[in-house]
């Protein structure tokens, strides 16, 4: 009888030989090697699949974001002797040779009887961490990246920056006149880009295989409203290398209907992208739900890949990615070509095309104009729906539209590439259908995910409020506003707190997903910030 390899083994084998974002070289402007960052899934090999198979912590992210206390290999002698005897405890030992995160807004509470806004005001020093040196040579380091610049987090679990959380967060941050924190993110997601090639999802190892949206153009058009249009050319070499990382592959793309990681060429040369990620594994950051879910399908490192496709995604999980429209196992967030994805990518295309106007290369100029106008003339021939009028992600695969109703249709309203009949269509669905007391639902459907009904999030509430501005549908803005920014109120003055998401059609505590409801809450309080100071 053939003896099978054990999982974590096979695992291991694997993610070494991929070598795409679990053993990332941080090289210094000599092209020496200066650290070698690797997961902790890879790192801590059969211990990290004891710890996160048993649920030492409830929360598979808790270990991945433990800091080891010795080198990994001392670790993990000490296991395979340990382990050996009778008394064993798995978690003495890792408690004996690892330090636990720390939550970023642990120990805070709210002043009885505090705004709202001072609130939001005395939470931001409360989410920023501070610039975070390389380890020292011998020096144990653990899943996080450091970054040159302080930074705000999102709170809660989540004591790492986020990418495309950061841009709402930076909206808050200005409308709170603190351009010099907004400054030094931007300064962070560029050092990320040069280092790395693209912005990771987040400032983790685990994280390396993935980005999320590409909101870096909308960022620094944000700080360009502080600091002058010529400001863009300082960033104009990340621009361009985060506009490559996500047409990597368009080359080698020869037929219709074929992809290359986050590239799709469909029929007469059209090019549009995807999400994606380069392992197709378990997630370390939620590691024994994937596993475990894995055991339900017949490919499990396919499911594995759709399934880290919708954390870059952001919506992670919803009814979009969902072939059934229902289950988490019927996911295949490779197959379609987001209308949010693409819409964000026409804005870096033009802010590309802006940046070399403001250089005076005027064919590089016209050539980037160009590409933002083909991509939202097929935004319009992929993704409208006229029989439906609204916005749809696109099935490529499938070629056809999806059919799950999401507010990822605002967003060729929010980068105004959408007709003046597009986005009156679009608002008269948003307000039959998504308005509800407390804001807008992200999608009608209840899959008890949570980027699905009742449950709202402050980036699409912005999203659509300014969409909506944008066309002129001001009396709709006004009215989803009025009710997000009441509901918000109604949950701080029942709990003292800013949540990460809302239950907008119930009006009652937000569920759903992987983990609990998180405080703090980044993005809630940049969103709410700045639709306050407009009052």
């Amino acid at each position: 009888m053939q003896r099978r390899l054990p999982f974590f083994f096979l695992l291991t084998l694997y993610l070494l030989t991929l070598g795409a974002g679990y053993g990332q070289k941080v090289r210094e402007k000599s092209g020496t090697a200066k650290q070698v960052l690797v997961s902790p899934d890879v790192q801590f090999g059969p211990l990290f699949e004891a710890v996160q198979m048993n649920s030492v912590f409830p929360d598979s992210k808790t270990f991945a974001d433990c800091t080891p206390k010795f080198p990994p290999a001392t670790i993990l002698d000490n296991y395979n002797q340990a382990r050996q005897r009778a008394d064993f405890n798995l978690e003495a030992f890792v408690m004996q040779h690892f330090t636990m995160p720390v939550k970023p807004a642990s120990g805070y509470t709210s002043k009885a009887g505090q705004s709202m806004q001072q609130h939001i005001a005395d939470l931001w020093p409360v989410l920023t961490r501070p610039a975070t040196p390389s380890a020292k040579p011998g020096q144990q380091s653990g899943s996080l990246i450091p970054l040159p610049n302080s930074y705000v987090v999102p709170g809660g679990r989540f004591s790492e920056i986020y990418y495309w959380d950061s841009y709402f967060t930076m909206l808050g941050l200005k409308a709170s006149g603190k351009a010099d924190l907004i400054q030094n993110m931007v300064n962070n997601f560029a050092y990320l880009i040069r280092t790395f090639g693209f912005i990771p999802n987040g400032n983790r190892t685990y994280f390396l295989g993935r980005s999320q949206p590409p909101f870096f153009s909308l960022m620094v058009n944000l700080l360009s409203e502080v600091q002058g249009r010529r400001m863009l050319l300082r960033y104009l070499p990340e621009l361009q290398k985060e506009y490559k990382f996500w047409m990597d592959g368009k080359t080698q793309l020869t037929n219709p209907n074929t992809a290359y990681r986050r590239v799709v060429r469909l029929d007469e040369g059209i090019f549009l992208n995807r999400y994606y990620d380069d392992n197709p594994t378990p997630r370390p950051e939620s590691y024994k739900e994937d596993v475990l879910l894995g055991k339900k399908v017949k490919d499990p490192q396919m499911l594995y890949r759709h399934i880290r496709a919708g954390a870059e995604s952001g919506w992670d999980f919803s009814s979009r990615w969902f072939s059934d429209g229902k289950r988490l196992r019927t996911i295949h967030t490779t197959d379609f070509i987001p209308v949010d994805l693409n819409s964000l990518l026409v804005n870096l295309e033009l802010t590309l095309s802006e940046c070399y106007r403001l250089k005076g290369d005027s064919r590089q100029a016209e050539t980037y104009r160009k590409l933002a106008l083909q991509r939202r003339r097929a935004i319009h021939r992929y993704c409208w729906d006229a029989k439906n009028q609204f916005f749809f992600d696109y099935d490529f695969m499938a070629r056809k539209p999806s059919r799950i109703y999401s507010l990822a249709a605002v967003y060729p309203l929010f980068v105004k590439i959408a007709s003046m009949e597009q986005a009156t269509a679009v608002a008269d669905k948003l307000r039959k259908s998504f308005l509800k007391p407390g804001g807008l639902t992200t999608t009608l459907a209840s899959t008890g995910e949570q980027w699905d009904a009742p449950n709202g999030w402050a980036p699409l509430q912005w999203l659509s409020i300014q969409g909506l501005r944008y066309y002129r549908q001001n009396t709709l803005a006004d009215q989803i506003k009025m009710n997000w920014v009441s509901e918000n109120l109604r949950v701080y003055k029942a709990s003292g707190k800013m949540v990460e998401k809302y239950d907008v059609v119930h009006t009652a505590a937000a569920k759903g997903g992987e983990y609990p409801n998180q405080d703090g809450f980044g993005w809630t309080n940049g969103v709410l910030a700045v639709l306050l100071s407009e009052q």
